[in-house]
C-alpha cells in the first residue's frame, strides 16, 4: 500500500487554520496529527510554509465527451481540473448524443473510468419525453438530474409544463436546473436585432438574457420544488434578484432548494463585455456590478450555497464570431481555486469560507460519501497551495484542450503546488502523474 506523509502544513479544512501532518495510506487519510513520524516505505512532502485544502468539487462542468470532442473531451479537462486543485467534477449531459437514457449515460461513466485523472460523476440528463429513463437512475452513485428549463449550448430545452409537472414530483433524487425563461429570451433577441441587426454588440447578452429572464425561471422552479418537495438545486444563479430566492435559516444538509455561484458571475461584471467580447459570453449572462456584489452578499450569508465553474470550453474559432454566432461558455476549471484566493488576498472572501463554499458544502449538498472534508478515513483528496507563488496565465501554460481563457494576462498570486486525487499524487509541480485514475463518486441517499 502505497503511503505518503504531508508535513508542515496549514490545513484549511471546517472553519479552522491549523498546522498539523497528514498520513495517507492506500486511497485514504489514516492520520491526522502533530509531527507523525514516517514508518516503512512512506513518501514525505513538505508543505512547510503552504496551505492544505480540501481538493475542490466542482459540481457544473462541460467536458464536451462525447461527440464534442474537438472542444474538449474528459481526459484534457480533468487534467486540467486536477492542475487547479480541482479533485472530483460532475459533468453536464449536453453532448452528442445526448445523456437521456441509462445506456449513454453508463458509456460516458466507462470514459471517465479510463481517462479521467480526477474523481467523476455524469448528470442524468432530462428531455419532455425520457421520464421513464430519468426514474430509472441511481441516486447513490449519480449526482443528480438535469433540467434545462432554458436553451443553451446542446439545445436540452425541457418546455412543456406536463413534462415538468411530472418530473419534478416523481424525481427523488436531486434535480439541477439552468433557468431561463425562454419566451422573454427570444424576446429581447428579435428586439436587439431589430435595432442592431446582424451587428450586435456582446453588451446586449445580460440585456437579452435578462435578469428578468433568470427570475422567471428560477421563480417557476422554486414554486415547483416547493410544490412537489422536491430536492432541487439552481446553478449559476446571475442576478440579485434571484438570490431572495433562497434561505439561509436552514442547515445546508436539511435544505430542499440550494444554489450555486459561479466564478465568472463572482469576477467579471457587464464592464468588462467592451474588452473581453465573446470570450466571457456564457448563460446565463455575466450582468451589472451590482448583480455581482449582491451575488457576493448572497454567498457570504449563505443563502448561495456553494461556488463551481460552469467550465465550458469553446474552441477560438467558435469564439471569435459575431454575437449571434459566437457561443456561450468558456474553461474556468484550471483557475477556479487561484482566483478565490485572490478574492481572499483583496479582503473578500476568508480561506476558511472558500474551503467550505468549493468542498464542504458541495460534498454536504449533494450527500457525497466520506469526501469534501480532511478527515481521518475521508478519502485523500488535496490541494497543496503555496500562497506566496504569483504566476500569470498565458496560452502557453493553458492546458484545457481550447487553448485560451477569458483569465489570459491575469496575474494570480497563489499557486497550486500539489494535488492528491483519491490519495494518489496527480499532479506535483508542473507533472501529472496518471498511473491511477480518478474514482467514481458514490452518495449516502
Amino acid at each position: 500500500m502505497r503511503k505518503y506523509l504531508i508535513k508542515n502544513g496549514a490545513i484549511v479544512n471546517e472553519g479552522k487554520i491549523f498546522h498539523a501532518d497528514i498520513l495517507i495510506a492506500g486511497e485514504r487519510i489514516e492520520k491526522i496529527a502533530g509531527n507523525i513520524s514516517p514508518a516503512g516505505n512512506c513518501q514525505e512532502i513538505d508543505a512547510g510554509g503552504k496551505h492544505i485544502f480540501p481538493g475542490v468539487i466542482d459540481d457544473q462542468v462541460h467536458f464536451r465527451e462525447p461527440g464534442l470532442t474537438h472542444k474538449a473531451d474528459i481526459y484534457t479537462e480533468a487534467r486540467a481540473a486536477v492542475a487547479g486543485g480541482v479533485t472530483s467534477f460532475m459533468e453536464m449531459p449536453n453532448v452528442v448524443p445526448q445523456t437521456l437514457t441509462q445506456a449513454l449515460l453508463a458509456d460516458k461513466y466507462e470514459i471517465g473510468r479510463k481517462r479521467s485523472l480526477a474523481n467523476y460523476s455524469f448528470y442524468m440528463g432530462a428531455s419532455n419525453d425520457n421520464l421513464d429513463e430519468v426514474l430509472r437512475t441511481d441516486a447513490s452513485t449519480v449526482c443528480g438530474i438535469k433540467i434545462f428549463m432554458g436553451s443553451s449550448t446542446g439545445n436540452m430545452l425541457v418546455d412543456n409544463e406536463a413534462a415538468l409537472e411530472a418530473i419534478f414530483s416523481q424525481t427523488p433524487m436531486l434535480i439541477a436546473t439552468h433557468c431561463e425563461d425562454e419566451g422573454t429570451i427570444r424576446q429581447n433577441t428579435e428586439l436587439a436585432k431589430e435595432k442592431y441587426g446582424a451587428n450586435i454588440p456582446f453588451s446586449q447578452h445580460p440585456i437579452i438574457r435578462s435578469v428578468e429572464a433568470c427570475y422567471l425561471s428560477s421563480s417557476r422552479a422554486v414554486a415547483l420544488a416547493k410544490k412537489h418537495g422536491t430536492r432541487l438545486h439552481i446553478l449559476h444563479i446571475s442576478s440579485g434578484k434571484e438570490t431572495f430566492l433562497f434561505d439561509n435559516q436552514i442547515p445546508l444538509r436539511d435544505k430542499r432548494i440550494t444554489s450555486e455561484a459561479c466564478i465568472h458571475h463572482l469576477w467579471f461584471s457587464d464592464e468588462d463585455y467592451d474588452q473581453k467580447g465573446s470570450f466571457i459570453k456564457w448563460n446565463p449572462a455575466v450582468k451589472s456590478a451590482q448583480d455581482r456584489e449582491q451575488l457576493w452578499k448572497a454567498l457570504l450569508d449563505d443563502r448561495i450555497d456553494v461556488i463551481a465553474t460552469d467550465h465550458a470550453p469553446h474552441t477560438l474559432a467558435e469564439k471569435n464570431n459575431g454575437y449571434l454566432q459566437a457561443p456561450s461558455g468558456g474553461p474556468l476549471v484550471q483557475h477556479s481555486l487561484v482566483s478565490m484566493l485572490s478574492f481572499y488576498q483583496q479582503g473578500k472572501i476568508s480561506l476558511e469560507r472558500i474551503a467550505e463554499k468549493m468542498s464542504h458544502a458541495v460534498a454536504d449538498c449533494f450527500h457525497i460519501r466520506d469526501r469534501g472534508y480532511i478527515r481521518e478515513g475521508y478519502f485523500a483528496d488535496l490541494a497543496i497551495v503555496d500562497m506566496n507563488r504569483p504566476w500569470q496565465v498565458t496560452r502557453e501554460n493553458i492546458l484545457s484542450k481550447c487553448g485560451w481563457s477569458p483569465f489570459e494576462n491575469v496575474e494570480f498570486g497563489s499557486s497550486v503546488t500539489e494535488t492528491f486525487v483519491s490519495g494518489h499524487l496527480a499532479y506535483q509541480k508542473g507533472i501529472f502523474n496518471e498511473e491511477n485514475m480518478g474514482m467514481r463518486l458514490t452518495f449516502a441517499r
